[in-house]
C-alpha cells in the first residue's frame, strides 16, 4: 500500500477508535451515574400502616392508633366507670391522666413514652389547678404541650386531654 492510503487507513482507524472511546465512555459514564443515583440515597424509608386499637364504644371513634411506633390516643375526660367523676378540675384531670396511662398500660407503652399532650379546659380559671396535677402525675422531662380554653366539652367535663406516645 502506499503512503497516502496507510495514512487514510490510519486516520481512519484513529478516528473511528476516538468515536468509540467517547461513546464508550459516555455509556459507561451514564451507567455509573444510573447506577449512583440510588446509592447516594442511603435513607431507608418504611411505611407502617395504621393499626386501630379499641373503640369509643358507642361513639365513632378508636381508643388510639398506632403507626410504627407512635401511639395517638383519643381525648380523654375524667370517667370512670361510664361517669364523670366528682370533685372538679382536679379530680377530672388525675381521672383522665389515669385513663390515659391505662391506655398506654393496655398497649404497651407508659407514661415516660409520652411526647405531646393537649389539653382543653372549660375554664382557663382552672389552668393553675389543672396544671397541679398534671405536674403530679408526669415526670421531667415533660411532653410538649398545647392548652385551650373551649366552650363546652363532652358530658359536660371540665377538661380533657389528648396525648401522643412515642418509643
Amino acid at each position: 500500500m502506499s503512503k497516502i492510503t496507510h495514512k487514510k487507513l490510519a486516520h481512519k482507524l484513529s478516528s473511528n477508535l476516538s468515536k468509540a472511546l467517547l461513546i464508550g465512555a459516555c455509556s459507561l459514564g451514564l451507567a455509573m451515574t444510573a447506577n449512583a443515583a440510588p446509592a447516594a440515597n442511603t435513607a431507608t424509608i418504611t411505611k407502617s400502616s395504621p393499626v386501630f386499637l379499641g373503640d369509643g364504644g358507642n361513639y365513632p371513634f378508636s381508643e388510639a392508633v398506632r403507626v410504627g411506633d407512635t401511639l395517638y390516643m383519643s381525648g380523654q375526660i375524667g370517667f370512670k366507670d361510664g361517669k364523670l367523676v366528682k370533685g372538679g378540675v382536679k379530680a377530672e384531670t388525675k381521672q383522665a391522666l389515669d385513663n390515659i396511662n391505662e391506655t398506654l398500660l393496655k398497649h404497651g407503652y407508659q407514661k415516660t413514652d409520652i411526647v405531646k399532650c393537649m389539653a382543653m379546659l372549660t375554664d382557663m380559671d382552672d389552668f393553675d389547678d389543672f396544671n397541679k396535677v398534671y405536674k403530679a402525675e408526669l415526670a421531667k422531662p415533660y411532653p410538649v404541650r398545647s392548652a385551650f380554653g373551649v366552650a363546652e366539652l363532652a358530658a359536660g367535663a371540665s377538661v380533657e386531654v389528648e396525648c401522643t406516645a412515642a418509643k
